[in-house]
């Protein structure tokens, strides 16, 4: 157990973590059952992750996320229905039914976006810490992306930039061993980690399937940052459950074996939780169930909340393009 984590907040953690599993199992049965149109990237497996490092986050803190965003976004504070919302495509959405899964923001709450795009939120995230260290503010600015965009040059240019400027930025990549099925073994080299070193910035590897040792490493890495000390870049290994993105489970790859998959799940970051927790006299078994159907309760009421909400006017398609609705643009129906 960690030696700075008050026992509520350990507790916070488990249930973050299982709103987290809950939320994208019920996904993939609405996916199923043609209720979300399109497809969805599941989080499953990863939960450690996100809830590790958004714990060390306050509310100011701002992040960017992935196409594989909803844990993020829940750990960040995100609210179950009006996700559930945008992911019907209704008008309480997020981004009002527009954006769908891999779009979904909330400025009030730091969360600056996920992004279908791999690696693109890494230069938001500097551009968010520039203005942080230019305006004088103490927070931080977390770039979460996944072993597939290490190869990407917008990321090695955003951790030159941050590393030059000492941007407050932290870098957490999310080894989950596959890059949709390609293996990192077979693309990369080095420990990934390593390759952040050269750009002169604080760089260290972590067990993503440990929500207590990822909070550690990454409230070090946001105390660092807040003193003026610079970015940080956190490697953390972890594996996803189910596949790439839902529909792969109908496509019978092979890239991974069932024995790989099960292995990983001995270690599911959840049992491991829960069992530190009891063994810690942090919470009981019966607490546990508890915070479970607490979970559950809110998960039910979030789909029956998206369930009744009213789909976008169809008058209203065009709107809500852009920040700005200006006329006479295409977003507009204008003819040109």
């Amino acid at each position: 157990m960690s030696n700075i984590l008050p026992p509520q907040m350990a507790r916070k953690m488990y249930a973050d973590m299982f709103r987290i599993r809950q939320f994208d199992i019920k996904v993939v049965e609405l996916v199923d059952d043609d209720l979300i149109p399109g497809s969805c990237h599941e989080y499953c497996g990863q939960e450690a992750v996100a809830v590790g490092v958004c714990s060390a986050l306050t509310k100011k803190d701002i992040l960017t996320s992935t196409h594989r965003g909803h844990g993020h976004t829940l750990a960040k504070g995100g609210d179950v229905g009006k996700m559930f919302a945008e992911l019907f495509g209704k008008s309480a959405g997020y981004n009002k039914g527009r954006g769908g899964s891999m779009h979904i923001a909330d400025f009030s709450l730091g969360i600056f976006g996920a992004n279908g795009i791999v690696g693109a939120g890494a230069p938001i995230a500097c551009g968010a810490a520039h203005k942080f260290k230019a305006a004088g503010e103490p927070h931080v600015a977390v770039s979460f992306f996944g072993d597939g965009a290490i190869n990407q040059g917008v990321v090695h240019e955003a951790m030159n930039l941050a590393a030059i400027w000492r941007l407050p930025v932290i870098f957490v990549c999310e080894n989950n061993l596959y890059a949709m099925t390609t293996p990192l073994r077979d693309v990369t080299i080095l420990e990934l980690y390593e390759r952040a070193q050269s750009y002169g910035m604080a760089s260290t590897k972590v067990d993503g399937m440990d929500v207590g040792a990822v909070f550690d490493t990454t409230f070090s890495a946001v105390e660092r940052a807040r003193a003026g000390g610079g970015p940080s870049f956190i490697q953390c290994d972890t594996y996803r459950y189910f596949g790439h993105y839902s529909g792969e489970r109908h496509m019978k790859t092979t890239y991974r074996t069932q024995q790989e998959i099960d292995e990983w799940k001995k270690r599911d970051p959840l049992d491991f939780w829960a069992e530190r927790l009891i063994q810690g006299s942090i919470c009981s078994a019966q607490d546990i169930e508890r915070m479970k159907r607490e979970v559950d309760e809110q998960i039910a009421e979030g789909v029956e909340y998206a369930s009744q909400c009213p789909a976008p006017s169809p008058q209203d398609a065009l709107e809500h393009m852009y920040a700005v609705n200006y006329p006479y643009t295409p977003a507009q129906g204008a003819e040109q």
